[in-house]
């Protein structure tokens, strides 16, 4: 009896499994097959059985020019993570091994910044941006998602710094390791799970932010983001199009995912089993 009652637990949760998986790719498919339509086809309606063309990929490439903005997405979001970590690896090591009373403060003030939203603070940043130079570059793209995405770096990074026993580091000290040795020879080895799972986290966040890459940015340092809301005119949205850029926007992140998945599960779940 108790047998039956666990294979019918483990079934439920299957099919539960298989259905949430269905109904969260449900999105992405329908868009792959609406590009594969043709404009009058995206506008009729829902459907999914399209004509298969690929005239909206080569339209996209050619006369909408991708690879301008891929590029620039690939130096912002990979450029703003490797500043993240330079920055976040101190910090999260200083307050996971050297804590002081304040350091849970610090912390959910960082983790605070986050809830602020973004169009409170737009028209300052806009100004700064313009003032300095910075807008509609790339240099100034890389800094705003930098500190957009550091709270979540440093919060990561000390989650998984914790896990690591203190007596390692100690005894590198006892053994004459300085403090840039204790950092990158001891502690950034024992921690290569859950950085690398930070770093793919902050690529994808950075590769997806659209509020900012649209308003810094125009003609020059336009990520795929904007790229894909330049769709958007006053003749109205071209959905076929549309659904081409989005997919060719969102292939390379997901295709960096499912090589990277296990390393990525791997430090999500650093130092849950004991």
């Amino acid at each position: 009896m108790a047998r039956a009652v666990t294979t019918q637990r483990k079934v439920f949760f299957t099919v539960a499994s298989w259905a949430v998986a269905l109904l969260i790719f449900f999105p992405i498919l329908y868009t792959v097959i609406t590009s594969l339509k043709s404009e009058t086809e995206a506008i009729q309606g829902f459907g999914l059985i399209p004509s298969f063309t690929f005239e909206n990929y080569v339209l996209v490439q050619t006369q909408n020019g991708y690879f301008k903005p891929f590029m620039n997405s690939v130096v912002i979001s990979v450029g703003s993570t490797l500043i993240a970590l330079l920055i976040a690896v101190p910090a999260a090591w200083a307050m996971a091994f050297s804590p002081t009373k304040r350091t849970k403060d610090i912390l959910m003030w960082m983790l605070s910044t986050k809830m602020m939203p973004a169009v409170g603070v737009l028209v300052p940043m806009y100004l700064i941006f313009r003032d300095t130079a910075l807008l509609d570059t790339r240099l100034g793209l890389t800094v705003v998602l930098t500190m957009i995405n550091l709270p979540i770096v440093v919060w990561m990074l000390y989650t998984y710094f914790r896990e690591i026993p203190g007596e390692i580091l100690e005894a590198a000290r006892m053994d004459g390791a300085s403090l840039w040795n204790e950092i990158v020879h001891v502690l950034t080895p024992m921690a290569v799970p859950g950085i690398a799972s930070t770093m793919l986290l902050n690529i994808i966040l950075a590769w997806n932010e659209a509020f900012w890459s649209i308003r810094l940015s125009a003609a020059n340092a336009a990520p795929l983001t904007a790229f894909i809301a330049s769709f958007s005119s006053p003749q109205g949205l071209f959905w076929a199009k549309l659904s081409a850029a989005s997919t060719l926007a969102i292939a390379p992140i997901l295709v960096m995912g499912w090589f990277s998945q296990r390393q990525l599960v791997r430090g999500l779940t650093f130092g849950a089993v004991k």
